[in-house]
């Protein structure tokens, strides 16, 4: 059953008996046994893990192909890499992300340009990407923020256009869709990030890249086994055939590339947590709906819900609103700080938009600023530097956002922060 099903047909109290409240199920310590049992050898890894998650997690997505990596931020430069983006190229991305989208721009050499964002969806604004094309652009990278995709039939189109690779990142979004597709089989390939706040985990960090286009699939591969010639895009090829890498003629690296491999054990509990990835995503949509539900039973005008296009699925990594701070006649903080006195786990505030993080805004990336792929003298474009001012969208409302958390495990810990929300709301009645 996809989430939806699953919400529609299971109580509260069904979904969240499978999952276990400390994140660890029998599935992932079955799968950690075998590993020790196979134990560790340089022949192949543990188990068959890496292959077992990859075709898995290929099947779950309805794609051919799955590249394990160890982070859902070296999933993104694999790709880039694999896209042949370099010195001289540009990247668009959305200023409302995590900085990792950025930085791998910038880890390829080439320079990064900023997207402003739709203050309604918070997800990059397609006619901002299309005022910002150039003839340097060779790539670029929405995100499904929050766990909500872009718009990506403008994008597509944008890209098709102008010959651009589109890698969505995908780190925030598990299960969600568009246009009745999964997000994640839109674009040329698709990132996810299991890192510990993810829909779903591989013990603390770990990623995934899937695509259907098996050349691009094993460019990827090579870009994250150390350009290695002989890997190639069938599950668990993360390693060079022993008959092959022994014979003292076989020329290994025909290709740049970085060790972004994955470890068996995490294979292992990344395996484990995808079987009750439905689940997972239910339990989230459940935990944003009940959000809604006290915001809507207290009359609260000042809490504004974030909008979800009807073409659309949420996968609600996180509940974000915007707070109309006049309205409620105190600031975000004030706001935050009672609903912590009431019992609250804490509110996040949006994260500082990357072109204003102090590293794109002083070019400090590799020391001095002339030493940023903005000045490579192959790179003739005209972003020379980051300023307030470039995603007026973006630097408004992030003010003004509260991130509630759904990842909780447990309908205890969800009550909890439930009825923190209604007490603060209750305060300012």
């Amino acid at each position: 059953m996809t989430p939806r099903e699953l919400l529609a047909t299971h109580s509260a109290r069904e979904l969240f008996a499978r999952l276990p409240a400390n994140r660890v199920g029998e599935a992932e310590r079955r799968y950690l046994a075998e590993i020790l049992e196979a134990g560790f050898s340089n022949k192949g890894e543990s188990a068959g893990m890496l292959r077992r998650l990859e075709e898995a997690f290929a099947r779950r997505f309805g794609v051919p192909f799955a590249i394990t990596h160890n982070s859902g931020t070296g999933t993104m430069q694999s790709c880039l890499l694999a896209a042949g983006v370099g010195p001289g190229d540009e990247v668009i991305v959305p200023a409302s992300t995590m900085a990792s989208t950025a930085f791998v721009v910038v880890q390829c050499g080439a320079v990064v340009v900023f997207a402003d964002c739709d203050p309604d969806r918070f997800t990059i604004d397609p006619e901002d990407v299309r005022r910002k094309i150039t003839e340097h652009t060779k790539a670029m990278i929405p995100v499904s923020v929050f766990g909500l995709a872009p718009d990506y039939a403008p994008l597509m189109e944008l890209a098709r256009q102008h010959n651009l690779t589109v890698v969505e990142d995908n780190a925030e979004c598990f299960l969600g869709e568009y246009q009745g597709k999964l997000v994640g089989t839109i674009g040329h390939a698709a990132s996810f990030s299991f890192q510990a706040s993810k829909h779903m985990t591989s013990g603390g960090d770990g990623g995934m890249v899937i695509t259907s286009d098996e050349a691009y699939a094993r460019r990827i591969r090579k870009a994250a086994v150390v350009g290695y010639a002989a890997v190639d895009a069938r599950p668990g090829a993360t390693m060079v055939p022993r008959d092959v890498r022994q014979d003292w003629s076989y020329c290994r690296h025909d290709a740049l590339g970085y060790n972004f491999r994955m470890s068996a054990p995490q294979a292992a509990l990344a395996l484990g947590q995808l079987e009750r990835l439905d689940y997972l995503v239910a339990a989230r949509m459940y935990i944003a709906g009940q959000y809604e539900q006290v915001i809507h039973d207290e009359n609260c005008e000042w809490l504004i819900p974030p909008h979800v296009p009807a073409d659309c699925v949420h996968a609600w990594w996180c509940y974000a609103c915007k707070l109309d701070e006049q309205r409620l006649g105190v600031d975000w903080r004030a706001f935050r700080k009672t609903y912590i006195e009431k019992g609250g786990d804490g509110l996040y505030g949006l994260w500082t938009p990357v072109h204003l993080e102090p590293v794109f805004r002083n070019l400090s990336f590799y020391g001095s600023p002339e030493r940023a792929p903005n000045f490579d003298p192959r790179y003739t474009g005209r972003v020379k530097a980051y300023r307030e001012g470039d995603c007026p969208n973006v630097e408004t409302y992030r003010k003004h956002l509260c991130l509630f958390k759904t990842g909780m495990q447990t309908l205890d810990k969800v009550n909890r922060e439930l009825d923190a929300l209604r007490a603060a709301i209750r305060h300012y009645a």
